[in-house]
């Protein structure tokens, strides 16, 4: 049963159920979008072993690069919590951005007027088409919660996020936040 309609700046916790989805296992995602033509989002504790500036050269930082989702893995794209100095930012919920202007964000990288808590790279996105995220609700894929951490949801960390997230649902949930990510490896 769905407790929490999913909307735009809501989180997608990856119910434990779904073990052995490489894309989506113990993922927590934020939804950057969801309307009537599908929903976007970007995981939010994957990240890649890369840095923006083993992609991108010319920027001088070494900020985490994340997994974002299966779709458009050769995209970069970005949230941020500093919609005044990036213009043409998009405002998901809460204080949290998308996009913007990104040679004025190399600029203000390059600069030192962007730290990482105020910004998070991903490679690719996570999609769903018209009522395919409705169905994975459905199917007990997800538990959408909202963002309770708002926009200092870009400095928390990813390696105990999806863990944390789980524990706070209570009841059963408690014994997969210990449970092995793999079990079979157990």
């Amino acid at each position: 049963m769905i407790s929490t309609l999913p909307k735009k700046g809501h989180l997608l916790i990856a119910e434990p159920s779904i073990l052995g989805d490489v894309s989506f296992n113990r993922s927590v995602i934020l939804l950057a979008e969801h309307n009537d033509e599908g929903s976007i989002g970007f995981i939010l504790n994957k990240p890649l072993n890369y840095t923006i500036n083993d992609l991108l050269p010319e920027i001088d930082a070494s900020f985490k690069i994340y997994n974002g989702g299966p779709v458009e893995q050769d995209n970069l794209y970005f949230i941020h919590n500093i919609p005044e100095i990036i213009p043409n930012s998009i405002e998901i919920s809460n204080g949290i951005y998308w996009g913007g202007d990104f040679e004025t964000t190399k600029y203000l990288i390059n600069t030192g007027k962007i730290s990482k808590n105020n910004i998070r790279f991903f490679l690719g996105y996570s999609g769903w088409s018209v009522n395919q995220l409705e169905l994975e609700l459905h199917e007990n894929a997800w538990i959408v919660t909202e963002n309770t951490l708002k926009n200092k949801l870009l400095s928390k960390s990813s390696n105990q996020f999806w863990k944390e997230k789980i524990i706070e649902q209570g009841g059963e949930y408690i014994l997969f936040s210990n449970a092995p990510e793999n079990p079979t490896l157990n």
